[in-house]
């Protein structure tokens, strides 16, 4: 299919209007929506919040008797199912659009296909593909869940420039500057889940949440924290309250405390004396997790990527040298030759403040 340069400029418009609901649209995709006649735009949208009206409902309202005729751009396509909401498949014939542009297919398997065939029955042209792989890539932890069974993984972590996270004694705070703590929390809000270790929580008692101007329309994530023994001290910032908190345990942990308010409690199979890790995934995906942002120790880190489970390092690099006696990035198994070396794509860097982020990828 050959797309028109107006084809490609509603749909970059409706992949960002999809972004704005980044933070918003968990367990649900983020979606945006432009109808137009030629040039000339007479509706848009974006879903918003799960359980409300979705992308093409809000372009819909906006065009009312203006869409007769027109084309709708959608990045992604048309849900053909009553959920919480009625089938945009159906809202779009209603409206008597001409011809629906679809830039990925939706792997829900309650749509999968079955919404390009509800508007295609109806006389509806439809075009799918354009500007695929950025609106894949907007929803990466949507379809990786549905794809694969599994969230998308994103390993964040903040190191010196000589590779080192922390210093000997485990002082780690702090090696980035402000600016890229900042940007640490959109990371956060992005996500469906917040994961760390009983270590992390014992050497640092951190809270996990999401720190954003209070403005900013956010889903608090799931913090998760493993902890096959239950560790987790009472008065641990983890069990407040504050936001939601799924504690994985094993098998024959024994709670020392009774259960805290507001946290639950899951056991997890365990594997070679430590929690196994496909299994606490898999438990992540079916509570609809799309994307699992982890801020651990290098133990977990390393286990999570030597495991092949990090399908992102969210790396930031400040300009300090912390000397060989500070604590290593990733523990990871040695090597026996430069063959078997961990090769990373690098999909995005740029400064941040003094310090770099750089996001990157493992390598097939």
């Amino acid at each position: 299919m050959s797309f028109t340069a107006i084809d490609h400029q509603h749909m970059a418009h409706a992949l960002r209007l999809a972004e704005r609901g980044l933070f918003t649209t968990q367990p649900n995709p983020r979606v945006g929506c432009v109808i137009a006649h030629g040039d000339a735009v007479v509706g848009s949208g974006w879903h918003q919040r799960a359980g409300e009206p979705h992308a093409e409902v809000f372009a819909l309202r906006e065009a009312g008797e203006r869409a007769r005729g027109a084309t709708a751009y959608v990045t992604l396509e048309p849900c053909a199912h009553h959920g919480r909401t009625p089938p945009c498949a159906d809202a779009l014939v209603a409206a008597g659009v001409a011809r629906v542009v679809i830039a990925a297919e939706d792997p829900f398997p309650q749509v999968a296909g079955r919404g390009i065939a509800v508007l295609r029955a109806a006389g509806i042209a439809v075009d799918g593909g354009l500007l695929r792989d950025e609106a894949r890539e907007l929803n990466i932890g949507f379809f990786s869940r549905l794809e694969r069974g599994r969230p998308f993984v994103r390993v964040k972590l903040a190191m010196s420039l000589d590779g080192r996270t922390a210093l000997a004694n485990g002082e780690s705070k702090w090696i980035t500057g402000d600016a890229a703590r900042a940007d640490v929390q959109r990371w956060r809000a992005r996500s469906s889940a917040v994961l760390t270790g009983s270590g992390t929580v014992l050497a640092d008692d951190p809270r996990l949440t999401v720190r954003l101007p209070e403005d900013t329309p956010r889903v608090p994530p799931l913090r998760v924290v493993l902890d096959r023994r239950l560790r987790t001290p009472s008065g641990s910032h983890v069990l407040d309250a504050v936001a939601p908190t799924l504690l994985l345990h094993g098998a024959h942990a024994v709670m020392s405390d009774a259960p805290h308010a507001g946290v639950e409690y899951a056991e997890v199979a365990e594997r070679d004396g430590v929690l196994d890790l496909s299994a606490v995934l898999a438990l992540l995906a079916a509570r609809d997790c799309n994307e699992v942002h982890v801020e651990a120790g290098p133990t977990l880190c390393g286990a999570l990527f030597a495991a092949g489970l990090a399908d992102e390092l969210l790396l930031y690099v400040a300009p300090v040298l912390l000397g060989d006696g500070a604590r290593a990035l990733l523990a990871l198994p040695p090597l026996e030759s430069m063959a078997g070396r961990w090769r990373l794509d690098v999909v995005d860097q740029r400064q941040v403040g003094a310090d770099w982020r750089l996001r990157l990828r493992p390598k097939p």
